[in-house]
């Protein structure tokens, strides 16, 4: 099959530390530092209730709402510089200055702001993942061919018709780049939040679980996100193969 011949040597690679890392850790044998991959499959399922049904669907529900507001704000502020010289001068600089804020050192600033309650992570996912979003599709936006678009006027387009008809179509393969780098990050902004605060949550029950010096419990949950964070990233891959046919890839 086609991608066993696309994938068989990333398989392979996986397997292999995989096998590495369980004699490793049964010769170090300290299961609380360093647990073999075998407790972290036997914990998970132990714990696959609180897991799956109550701290899963919090963290989910997270990443949902930060990666649509980050759309929602980061594709309308992309639009908003694309068609704005002011706009694009003042607000671009602060959106490269605030990546180089360390998130985590905030999560206890929103903490203090809003409490323990899902805003306070949210808002951690979306400032880690508002940032591919708005740069890649103001990127596609700005990009737009000055020939297509004078060929446009010359047939009596109206910049609304360049917009909707010229600009979107070709900023939606650079949109649907940011996105697939957000919806990772989006992860990594959730289990932050929790990490900081949080009453539910994967990051929270890993957080949880170092406290007991539970070496599985701690990798356990982070298996999980791992997989959340590649099952997204394949969905957001899957849509771009959907809506981008026309475009040749191997």
């Amino acid at each position: 099959m086609k991608w066993v011949h696309k994938y068989g040597a990333s398989f392979c690679l996986i397997i292999l530390l995989l096998v590495v890392w369980e004699i490793g850790a049964e010769l170090l044998d300290m299961g609380f530092i360093l647990p073999t991959p075998t407790d972290v499959i036997m914990k998970i399922w132990d714990l696959k209730e609180p897991l799956f049904l109550e701290h899963l669907p919090a963290t989910f529900l997270i990443i949902i709402i930060g990666l649509s507001l980050s759309i929602f704000f980061g594709v309308g502020l992309a639009i908003w510089m694309s068609v704005s010289s002011t706009v694009e001068k003042t607000l671009y600089p602060l959106i490269i200055s605030s990546q180089t804020i360390p998130i985590i050192a905030l999560a206890p600033i929103f903490v203090l702001w809003f409490g323990y309650s899902i805003w306070s992570k949210v808002v951690v996912t979306i400032l880690i993942t508002f940032f591919p979003i708005t740069v890649n599709t103001y990127d596609g936006l700005k990009a737009t061919s000055k020939e297509y678009k004078e060929m446009l006027l010359t047939m009596g387009a109206s910049k609304k018709d360049i917009f909707f008809k010229l600009q979107i179509p070709g900023c939606v393969p650079y949109f649907l780049s940011g996105l697939k780098v957000a919806v990772t990050l989006s992860v990594i902004g959730a289990a932050i939040g929790e990490w900081i605060g949080a009453q539910a949550g994967l990051g929270y029950f890993s957080r949880r679980m170092m406290t007991q010096f539970d070496g599985a419990g701690v990798f356990a949950p982070i298996v999980i996100l791992s997989l959340v964070g590649i099952g997204l990233f394949l969905i957001v891959t899957l849509i771009e193969k959907n809506m981008l046919k026309w475009r040749k890839t191997d």
